[in-house]
């Protein structure tokens, strides 16, 4: 049945501009219409696909707390190694004790995997840290290796270092390592070892950590340098965080709570990752959350890609998908309970934009930022919906909403119409957010090709109610033939649907791609924006047509029209879809025209109120091949090129190759 559709999408397509003759298209240059918001292009972080720990949380070590259920999963020991729970972190109370292996022959120590390997690069350093003590009072030596376990050379240890333990206090103690060797699937490997003059001493390990040194902006606990700088690349106006599904857990126990994830990471308790279990053909059981990339990290990383920060909270609902509503006094939180989640979101409020004298702007400060981070967007729920006979979702929002409205009508407040794009959930909500007068309502649809064809979700914004609320596209893609691969054709029409999203920036004022991140080997949804192993990353085609959306954005929509109408893939439109956008601030205008024929289409553009031309270039994303993807080994295979074209007064003659996304840009 796929297989058919996707012959058939092909089939319209091929359809699609079998004429000759030149498309006319005329941009109002002279009536900047609707204003384009700073927030129009994002991105949306989740931790699925093993996005923070083992992705864009740079830390290498897995279980390093040694808090996962199975206390020593992603560890391997040795000699005399045994467990303890009274350490000096409350919240993450595990440690290991090594002791004398019983022999001067005998070993005892421990060994990591880390996530798919520990991989190193020769020549980078990176920065080993552990809490240590001799309880017993003296001192010892930690030897912490890189170890290539599947060597066939003499030695496995291919980097080395030494920690110097002493007394009987709790230390961080830290040290540097250069990796002599480039490996993808390498362990860390720590021997304890009898100080010089010194007998086998017993010392305590906890929160054992690695990171590289070049991580993004230097820090400490930092984010893995090439997936920062690629999210610092799209230029995105807002940043959703921290998901998605997790927010509200299988179960509220492990859904994702903000205040678990502040202050020292070493006391930022482990938690249930909902994405571990979800997908049994796609089964993860080493999935925790380590919350080392936490609230704060993700406000610090808003401010240094200087987006506005959009976080979101749980209404007091577990994932609906799992959990019948008719129970919803045992996995559910009771509407007369919900006072707790509501001061959740005061308190969060307070640790952003609060002065240092409050609870919650004082952990901000003691953190390391006085400053406020200046939050602006508050989401309430996520996927949440209502039933016929059960205000399931609106119930506990319109709760929120009369608090919060009341002592912050700063915020703007954010509503979801469910986990569809139309039917009865969506039918159900979308008036209902008009009525309850949230600032905006969240719209989510990963939907596949013949979808985003459908002369109804061509022009979908086009008609919609201007006296509503506006929208935030907070999930969609393009989910093309087959297993949802980030095939080019799936990403050009995506492209092609960003027409509608941009010609109407006056209802629409947000939209962010989702998934953001995956990992090769642990991947649990696909396509995603943006896929790695240990070592290696590259974009998707997504990312690409993301990322010239938000380069090319403008501040003011121009109307575009061709035959009288909207340029959206119409029948006597030959496949071709266009908007445009004024910048004011560069004098330049952008002209987006998404040709989905498979034919080149002859194109006159003509700018309507603009005299003068000082230069024009093109940067197009283009692909021979519909199902053509990037990959690890062939990273730049599909990306956009760059030329300069030429005018004619106010007038571009141009041709729009086949499969084809082009912005053109003006400088008038």
């Amino acid at each position: 049945m796929k297989k058919k559709l996707f012959i058939s999408v092909l089939a319209f397509m091929t359809s699609l501009g079998v004429g000759a003759q030149t498309n006319e298209l005329t941009v109002l240059a002279s009536k900047p219409g609707a204003q384009v918001q700073s927030t129009m292009y994002g991105i949306f972080f989740e931790d699925i696909n093993y996005a923070a720990d083992g992705g864009l949380y740079a830390e290498m070590v897995k279980n390093r707390s040694f808090e996962f259920p199975q206390r020593l999963m992603g560890w391997k020991t040795f000699g005399n190694v045994s467990l303890q729970e009274d350490g000096p972190f409350d919240k993450n109370p595990h440690y290991v004790r090594l002791s004398y292996a019983g022999h001067p022959h005998k070993h005892t120590g421990l060994e990591n995997e880390g996530y798919f390997g520990v991989s190193t690069k020769s020549g980078a350093s990176y920065r080993f840290s552990v809490w240590a003590r001799c309880p017993e009072g003296g001192k010892s030596v930690l030897l912490v290796q890189f170890v290539d376990n599947a060597t066939m050379g003499e030695n496995q240890c291919y980097t080395e270092a030494r920690v110097n333990v002493e007394g009987k206090e709790w230390k961080k103690y830290t040290v540097e390592m250069k990796a002599t060797k480039t490996m993808e699937r390498a362990a860390l490997r720590i021997f304890l070892r009898a100080a010089k003059g010194q007998p086998m001493t017993v010392t305590d390990l906890e929160h054992v950590s690695l990171f590289p040194k070049d991580t993004w902006k230097g820090r400490e606990n930092g984010m893995r340098k090439d997936l920062a700088q690629a999210l610092a690349d799209l230029k995105p106006g807002v940043f959703r965080f921290p998901g998605g599904c997790i927010v509200e857990g299988t179960d509220l126990e492990t859904r994702y709570q903000w205040k678990n994830t502040v202050g020292p990471v070493e006391n930022r308790p482990l938690n249930e990752n909902r994405w571990e279990y979800t997908f049994a053909h796609r089964f993860f059981p080493d999935y925790y959350q380590s919350y080392g990339l936490g609230f704060y990290e993700f406000f610090q990383l808003c401010e240094d890609f200087n987006c506005e920060p959009l976080p979101v909270l749980s209404c007091g609902l577990a994932c609906q998908y799992q959990n019948d509503i008719r129970n919803e006094k045992k996995v559910h939180v009771a509407l007369d309970d919900l006072d707790p989640y509501i001061q959740d979101a005061l308190d969060l409020i307070e640790f952003a934009n609060g002065s240092v004298d409050t609870k919650w702007g004082k952990v901000r400060a003691d953190m390391g930022h006085p400053e406020p981070f200046n939050l602006k967007f508050l989401g309430i729920g996520n996927e949440q919906w209502d039933y016929k006979d059960n205000p399931a979702f609106t119930s506990r929002l319109q709760k929120f909403l009369d608090v919060l409205k009341k002592k912050h009508p700063e915020i703007k407040y954010i509503g979801t119409t469910g986990p569809d794009s139309e039917g009865e959930k969506f039918s159900m909500l979308q008036p209902k957010m008009k009525e309850m007068k949230v600032d905006l309502y969240d719209e989510h649809y990963y939907r596949n090709e013949a979808w985003f064809l459908d002369a109804k979700n061509r022009h979908r914004y086009d008609n919609y109610d201007r006296k509503g609320p506006k929208v935030f596209a907070g999930e969609y893609a393009c989910h093309g033939k087959g297993k949802k691969w980030n095939h080019f054709n799936a990403s050009l029409l995506e492209a092609a649907f960003m027409t509608g999203i941009e010609r109407n920036a006056d209802i629409v004022t947000m939209a962010t791609y989702a998934p953001l991140f995956a990992h090769v080997e642990g991947w649990q949804w696909r396509p995603d924006m943006i896929w790695y192993d240990n070592l290696r990353s590259f974009k998707s085609c997504s990312y690409y047509v993301q990322q010239l959306y938000s380069l090319y954005k403008g501040t003011n929509v121009l109307p575009v029209k061709m035959n009288g109408k909207v340029v959206a893939g119409d029948e006597d439109q030959n496949g071709l879809f266009a908007s445009s956008v004024l910048d004011k601030n560069t004098g330049s205008i952008y002209v987006k025209i998404v040709n989905i024929s498979n034919k080149s289409q002859d194109v006159k553009v003509t700018l309507k109120g603009v005299r003068n031309v000082a230069s024009a270039k093109v940067v197009s994303l283009t692909s021979a091949d519909p199902v053509a993807e990037n990959t690890l080994d062939n990273p730049d295979k599909i990306k956009p090129t760059e030329k300069s074209v030429q005018m004619s007064g106010n007038v571009l003659e141009t041709t729009v190759p086949a499969s084809t996304f082009a912005v053109y840009v003006i400088k008038k």
